[in-house]
């Protein structure tokens, strides 16, 4: 086989604005634990810091203290991230606007993505953050990709624009139909 094979996410270095406020930001704001730093080793002058988003992988930030932030919304070219969404609760979801608003951070409010709910907002240097909760959890022995996957066969046969509640519940049914069971 000539295939890499990816196994998952290993990190994403995003470049920060200074060192406090970055650690603010993804620390103070986001609640991604400040676990450590070290200079840039491709840029000594530039600080690397260490954040766990919350599945024990790593978020780093590059910061320098000629970075201040400006919050400007800022288009991105072609082949530039355009945003990085973050996994919450739908608990902690249904606190965002809330909690957002408090720390006085605009925001995009609500959205309804089909089989998920996003807000959108800026970091400060105004990089694009999304905060996304899945609407659906999957079947025991199988991910929200493969519920995903199996959704999209189904809104393609049924002629629908996108993933919705009723193609979620049908793959949740047609993935749980495969586990094995005694009855038959």
């Amino acid at each position: 086989m000539s295939k890499l094979q990816a196994q998952g996410l290993h990190h994403v270095t995003m470049m920060g604005a200074d060192r406090q406020t970055s650690i603010d930001f993804w620390e103070g704001v986001l609640g991604m634990p400040f676990l450590f730093e070290q200079p840039n080793l491709d840029s000594p002058g530039e600080g690397h810091l260490y954040f766990d988003p919350g599945d024990g992988r790593l978020i780093t930030i590059f910061t320098s203290e000629d970075r201040k932030p400006d919050g400007r919304a800022r288009r991105p070219e072609p082949g530039e991230m355009h945003h990085v969404a973050f996994a919450v609760s739908q608990s902690m979801y249904s606190q965002l606007v809330e909690r957002l608003d408090a720390n006085g951070i605009k925001h995009s409010g609500e959205k309804d993505r089909g089989f998920m709910n996003s807000i959108y907002f800026r970091d400060p240097l105004g990089m694009l953050i999304e905060l996304a909760s899945y609407r659906f959890e999957p079947p025991a022995g199988f991910t929200h990709s493969d519920v995903l996957h199996e959704a999209h066969k189904i809104r393609v046969e049924r002629g629908d624009m996108a993933i919705a509640d009723p193609h979620l519940a049908d793959a949740i049914e047609v993935l749980s139909a495969r586990r094995p069971t005694l009855s038959g």
